[in-house]
Parts: structure tokens; sequence; C-alpha cells
């Protein structure tokens, strides 16, 4: 009954508060543990409207668009186009909080059901964190820990990537070896009528496959493992992949294969700092 009557009472003060809103992240992380001076930064938003929210790089979004209309004209020339280094997509739905994890895999895209939840110990300390007066909590999450701060300022029980189950948004959150934080940085009011579109009903070309965590870890080391696997699996049905150099001459397919193949296992021996550190074990 209490955990019913503060879905109730959640989903009231979210309707009341606002209906679509933008909260901008920053993001820093660190891709290799081994160079730790090396962070990268992204800007993530957080779109919540009535029904849920969705998480993604702003990098993405516009890369993704300028593709798509690239692609409508017939033009492939993709250069000047800032690509993100972030391109997973989280979604969560209220009241509920089903957390839905989309990501692309080699040449396959895949709608993970996320069944783990974070146990969280909420702490007396509270800290000013922008303009808003935030709390303490800890918990655990896909193998690291993590600390974050929330402010029942904002009546949403949200925060970036898949952190949600506070009583508050959470403003910022970093792990223990500080290789992964976001940090708010921004809140919008969305007009009416920009409302997100979930990854669900975009256009793609082939059908989206659903697994749940577990199942996604073995695809997911199966590519870090056969990092040409979608492209050879495509030769051996009768497709066609063709390298050319700048200057349109066709190269060798079974050396260029080899060359990616390699390059790709050296980049991810690099990237060995996953924010799901969990994936790696």
């Amino acid at each position: 009954m209490k955990n019913l009557l503060l879905t109730i009472f959640t989903f009231l003060s979210i309707i009341l508060y606002a209906q679509n809103q933008r909260f901008s992240y920053e993001y820093k992380f660190v891709t290799d543990s081994t160079a730790k001076d090396k962070s990268e930064t992204e800007l993530m938003y957080l779109d919540i409207s009535k029904n849920g929210s969705k998480f993604y790089s702003r990098n993405k979004a516009v890369a993704d668009s300028l593709m798509k209309e690239m692609d409508k004209k017939g033009s492939h020339d993709f250069e000047g186009i800032k690509f993100s280094k972030v391109q997973y997509v989280v979604e969560k739905s209220y009241p509920e909080y089903k957390v839905h994890f989309f990501n692309q895999i080699d040449m396959d895209e895949y709608k993970v059901f996320e069944d783990r939840k974070i146990d969280w110990k909420i702490l007396p300390d509270k800290e000013k964190i922008g303009e808003f007066t935030a709390q303490k909590a800890v918990g655990q999450f896909a193998g690291r820990k993590w600390t974050a701060w929330f402010t029942t300022d904002i009546p949403f029980q949200d925060g970036p990537y898949k952190f949600n189950g506070l009583p508050g948004l959470i403003v910022k959150i970093e792990d223990k070896t500080k290789s992964h934080s976001f940090i708010l940085k921004e809140v919008k009011n969305l007009k009416p009528n920009e409302v997100w579109i979930s990854e669900n009903d975009q256009e793609r070309f082939r059908p989206i496959i659903i697994l749940n965590t577990e199942k996604y870890k073995k695809q997911f080391i199966d590519q870090r493992n056969n990092p040409t696997k979608g492209m050879r699996q495509l030769m051996s049905q009768g497709g066609k992949v063709t390298f050319t150099d700048a200057n349109g001459k066709e190269l060798d397919t079974s050396k260029m294969m080899r060359d990616q193949e390699k390059r790709a296992k050296e980049n991810n021996a690099k990237n060995n700092n996953l924010l799901e550190l969990d994936l790696l074990q």
C-alpha cells in the first residue's frame, strides 16, 4: 500500500510540475583505466514528459538528424558531422519506471529490459549542487559503487542513464573511482509538441532484437571477441562488402577485414573502463 501511494503521489507530482522538460547533464568519463588523466566530455539530454523520460547524447541526436537529411538527398558525404561516442539511449516509462536500454552492436540494434534494481541508502548529508539543495545517497549498480545527490525540489524519481528510484531528481552522480560522472547543468521547458519519440518508433532497416540483460551481455562479449562477425555473416549469406580508397579504387576485402578486426581489438583493449563494468566480468 505504501509503495502504491508513493507511485500515485509521484505521478500526480509529475503532472503538476511540468509536462515537457529537458535536463542537460555534463557526462565526464574515462574509457581507459590506465589513462585516468584523459577524460572525455559529452552533453547528455534527459527529456521528461508525463509518460516517461528519454536519455541520450545531444551529438548523437544532431548527427542522426543530419544523416537522415543527407540520405533523403541521396548524399553519403558525412564529412563535418560530429559523431558521438555515446550511442546508447535509455528510456523509462512512468509511473512504473520500467527501464529500456537501446544500443547497436555490430550490425544489429538491441532493446534491453533492465531488470536490476538499485538498493539506495539515503544519507543525511546535504550539499548545494548548482541552484538546488541536494541530499546524498549511495548505491551499487553494474559493478560500480555510486554516490548520488538528489533534490526533492524537482519531483521526478529519475536521473541520468538508468539511475532512478530516489525521492527527487538526481542532479549529480559519480562512481567511486571518479571515472564516470553526470552533473546537471541546465533545466529547460520544452514546447507542448516537443515530446520525445521512442526508439521503438524509429525507422530501421532490420527488426530490433529484444533481450534481457544477461543475454545482451553475451552478445556484447561476443562482439568484442569477434568484431567483424556481422560483416562475415553478411558475406556468407551472399551479401557484398567492399572497401575503397580515397580515389574509389576497390581494395582487397580479406586484408581490410583482417586490419579492421585488429584495430577493433586494439581499441577494445583500451576501452576497458565501461560505465557498466560488469559487462566485462
